[in-house]
């Protein structure tokens, strides 16, 4: 089969004019990023604040393997088959990074015959968001050290500077730096470090806010370090809010692209699920809900991460819950959560698909704790065996859970169009949501709820740091925020050996850390590095562009 550059560079793209007229738009309710990309004007929102809002689809997954799971292809193939079915549907989802295209995690643009295009330039620069991401996080460390270098009229202490600079790229070498060396002129010396761009809070930021005054109001809370008397320094302290919003102007907009069928698409702001809270901007799927009938969105990793953070921390923010959910399945990977080697998982193995089940059960079950009704899609690979496919449908069966078997990678919409049937009576089924917890709990109660109803844990440990957190977490009155665990994606807990549904076992809180712009607090759980390293064969090594401008080996 053709790879998925090749099946892309294929498509004969509509002009972006076209996609926005689906969606009720004009010419002037939209900003041209060349022939086939757009950015759609706040003021889209306001123009449709009146209309009903459309019904809101989550696809989310078991916890990852390396052998693949498929949700943004998944979820693009359910809006094309939605579509072919004659609804009026269309796609919501995260701008890739760098960092994991060059790396080894590969793009999040769909695969095969359902992806979102040009999918060349969504895996690479897009619209530019993730570099002004990027500029503003950086101009903020900038600000910050020409403060303390200028005579500290804030007081702060360089040994309590929380803010990192950032970085769209995989580089552990900058992890931990030491920066102001050389004398005097060059600022004051201090240890410093390098997250990945959509580890920054500003990242967080532009994909919670609701408005360009939200925007601002969020960044001028952010805590950036401490006093020498342990007071939270922001960065309204700076008196830069307002410069740092500007420099997101654009990037707060919405990016319209389409998929290979021609669905319209809104791609903007990238967090990952591990490390951040792993959702598109609200504003983007507010915009979708108005445009649309029904809006196809995911959130990233298992349903134990993006899904969570989606339902608890996004929904808050969105006034709006999924109306149905599907958790996104595959043969192969549930054999390696059952034991299997990863050079294994082409042969039949049915009793390691049957231990490893118990991984999308546990997913089933949490999510059905939220109170929204489930779908399981099995996203095909070639090599499942008939016997294979049959044992996981029984055993979803058996759940009270429907299950459908989709071939979107293969045949685009088509291939999806059970899952469309079967979903669409799910949409109006009318059930209270539940949240999983209160906000008015302390953060390390809202942490054990997740760890033991969520994660399958039986106590959570806190280091003498974290539990010096938690107590200036209460004393700075943060008690309310919503709690974003960040950990390993390839277990409920935060060993990523521990494959299946382990039991039982006991997580450590290295750190707690305050993201009062994004409206939460990041619990570091384990080994989780905000800024990853490259493999020792990045993706990168099979890249290449012709004389005349052509892509080859990106996916």
């Amino acid at each position: 089969m053709k790879s998925d550059i090749e099946i892309a560079q294929e498509v004969e793209m509509q002009p972006i004019t076209t996609i926005a007229e689906k969606l009720g738009l004009s010419f002037d309710d939209i900003e041209l990023y060349g022939k086939y990309k757009a950015k759609l004007p706040l003021d889209v929102l306001e123009k449709m604040k009146n209309k009903e809002d459309g019904k809101l689809i989550l696809v989310t997954a078991i916890s990852p393997t390396p052998a693949g799971e498929g949700k943004s292809t998944v979820t693009v193939g359910l809006a094309d088959a939605l579509n072919r079915l004659g609804n009026h549907a269309m796609v919501a989802l995260r701008e890739p990074s760098l960092g994991p295209v060059m790396g080894m995690k590969g793009g999040a643009a769909g695969g095969g015959f359902a992806q979102v295009l040009p999918m060349e330039d969504i895996n690479l620069h897009f619209t530019g968001d993730i570099h002004a991401i990027t500029t503003a996080n950086n101009a903020i460390a900038a600000f910050l050290d020409n403060s303390i270098h200028q005579g500290n009229p804030l007081g702060i202490d360089p040994r309590r500077v929380m803010w990192k600079r950032v970085l769209d790229l995989n580089d552990r070498a900058l992890r931990h730096i030491t920066i102001g060396l050389g004398g005097v002129v060059n600022g004051m010396p201090r240890e410093d470090g390098f997250d990945i761009t959509v580890a920054s809070e500003i990242m967080a930021v532009l994909c919670l806010a609701t408005s360009i005054e939200d925007l601002k109001t969020r960044i001028s809370r952010i805590v950036i370090a401490n006093t020498y008397d342990r007071k939270p320094v922001t960065v309204s302290d700076l008196g830069v809010s307002g410069a740092i919003t500007m420099l997101l102007k654009d990037a707060i907009k919405p990016n319209l692209v389409q998929t290979i069928e021609g669905t319209p698409a809104l791609v903007h702001g990238g967090p990952f699920a591990n490390i951040a809270h792993g959702c598109n901007s609200v504003l983007a799927t507010k915009m979708a809900l108005k445009l649309s009938d029904i809006v196809i969105t995911e959130a990233g990793f298992g349903a134990d991460l993006g899904g969570e953070k989606f339902l608890d921390i996004k929904t808050r923010q969105l006034k709006k819950v999924p109306d149905a959910i599907v958790i996104v399945a595959t043969v192969r990977a549930l054999k390696m959560h059952g034991g299997v080697d990863k050079k294994m998982l082409t042969e039949e193995n049915i009793p390691a698909l049957k231990k490893g089940f118990v991984n999308l059960e546990r997913h089933i079950k949490n999510i059905q704790s939220y109170q929204r009704p489930v779908i399981v899609a099995i996203n095909q690979f070639a090599s499942d065996t008939p016997e294979e496919i049959e044992t996981l449908s029984a055993l979803t069966k058996a759940l009270n859970v429907p299950i459908s078997l989709c071939q979107v990678f293969e045949k685009g919409g088509q291939g999806g169009i059970d899952l469309a049937q079967k979903i669409l009576p799910l949409l109006q089924e009318n059930k209270d949501f539940h949240y999983l917890y209160d906000l008015d709990l302390a953060v390390d109660e809202k942490i054990k709820t997740i760890v033991t109803q969520i994660y399958g844990g039986q106590k959570v440990n806190f280091t003498p740091k974290a539990a010096r957190q938690l107590k200036e977490i209460k004393e700075n009155n943060w008690n309310h925020l919503p709690v974003c665990i960040a950990k390993t994606q390839y277990s409920f807990s935060d060993s990523p050996k521990l494959l299946g549904a382990p039991e039982g076992f006991e997580v450590t809180v290295k750190a707690l850390i305050p993201k009062i712009g994004a409206g939460f607090i990041v619990a570091l759980l384990g080994d989780i590095m905000t800024m990853p390293g490259l493999p020792k064969s990045p993706a990168a090594l099979k890249m290449d562009v012709s004389d005349d401008g052509k892509i080859s080996g990106l996916f």
